[in-house]
């Protein structure tokens, strides 16, 4: 069984819209492109570059797979994360019939979901999700992310793409593992642990002027 894993910059506000740079999506009036950047550290840098030790192929949205195929081609295979995406297996929720040139790129066709749960279902590396924000949403209403490996930054960015936006479902999580950067970049995975659980602090016997302040409620 291959896990999907999302890997996802967020601010602490949970905007994941254009991290890398000002150009590389600025959609909705969004300013604040290359997030990112000022929070760089050797740390940091470290642990990025362990989300692609173990063995994975990419699962993107179209918009994130056209900045990845117009960047990490020419970038030097000398470098590691250019070496790793240029030579795994992409997979590309698109609608559109365009060519996808960027070496082993393969579209996931029109039922995405149905795709993703073939995929998940046969051999392979883990599916790992980069950006992406609009193809998340989708997974999310379907339940098909098994892990999230989040690097969240010490930012509010007030607007913007999120990443539990419209197709966020109620539900628990479980933290596996997180580490912190000098920097204040955290970074946290966790994986869904069943539904959200519900409690009070408030006794047996609430009082009159509480059950009025409910009444009010209504």
């Amino acid at each position: 069984m291959r896990k999907v894993i999302a890997a996802t910059f967020i601010s602490l506000d949970g905007v994941m819209q254009a991290p890398g740079g000002p150009d590389e999506d600025p959609t909705g009036g969004f300013k604040y492109g290359g997030w990112v950047f000022p929070h760089s550290d050797e740390d940091t840098g470290k642990t990025l570059f362990e989300l692609f030790e173990k063995p994975f192929d990419l699962l993107l949205g179209r918009k994130t797979y056209d900045i990845f195929a117009a960047y990490w081609p020419y970038i030097d295979d000398d470098n590691p994360i250019a070496n790793k995406f240029n030579s795994v297996t992409k997979y590309v929720a698109t609608r559109g019939d365009a060519e996808l040139k960027w070496n082993k790129s393969r579209s996931l066709g029109k039922d995405v979901v149905a795709a993703i749960k073939e995929l998940k279902a046969g051999e392979g590396p883990d599916l790992l999700i980069q950006g992406s924000g609009d193809f998340i949403q989708t997974l999310l209403r379907h339940g098909l992310i098994d892990e999230y490996k989040l690097v969240i930054f010490p930012l509010v960015l007030g607007g913007g793409k999120k990443l539990f936006a419209d197709g966020a479902v109620p539900g628990a999580m479980k933290l596996l593992r997180s580490k912190t950067s000098p920097s204040g970049v955290i970074f946290a995975t966790y994986e869904p642990d069943g539904t959200v659980k519900t409690g009070s602090f408030v006794g047996p016997n609430p009082s009159e002027e509480e059950m009025e302040r409910r009444r009010r409620l209504e």
